[in-house]
């Protein structure tokens, strides 16, 4: 077996699965924000954002860096020059810093502090979107 493949397909794996993530709990905290009165609700809201972010986008985000990183390895870590692969990586920590940033809503949804409005994250959720088309295109066509 081709070990550049599986790592590629390891790391395709982990990438939808911490998008998928980095794409719906923002859009439960439009729904937790517009039910923040509702405390039944609201701790329904918690434990879904929670069990997201810790048991599934977190290791997912970390898979991806280190599929990620054996990849960058397989082909060479003279590659880290190409300015396609410096692009893409530089998204990536900002996709990361999101990740984080979501992390920081998060507490405060837990500790009944959070003052942004649902439209606000309506409008934050679209962050994701344009940072993996952006990659997507960097990597299918690795401008010089």
């Amino acid at each position: 077996m081709n070990i550049y493949l599986t790592y590629k397909a390891l790391h395709l794996i982990a990438v939808i699965s911490w998008m998928a993530g980095l794409l719906y709990l923002p859009r439960i905290f439009v729904y937790h924000t517009e039910n923040q009165s509702d405390r039944n609700i609201s701790n329904v809201f918690k434990t879904m954002e929670r069990k997201l972010y810790f048991y599934i986008m977190t290791p997912a985000m970390l898979i991806s860096w280190i599929f990620g990183i054996l990849l960058i390895g397989s082909i060479g870590f003279d590659q880290l020059s190409t300015y396609w692969l410096k692009t893409k990586l530089i998204l990536v920590v900002l996709l990361t810093l999101y990740h984080f940033y979501l992390g920081n809503f998060l507490n405060k949804f837990k500790m009944d502090l959070n003052t942004k409005s649902s439209k606000f994250f309506r409008f934050f959720n679209e962050v994701p979107t344009i940072l993996l088309i952006l990659i997507i295109f960097i990597v299918v066509f690795k401008p010089i």
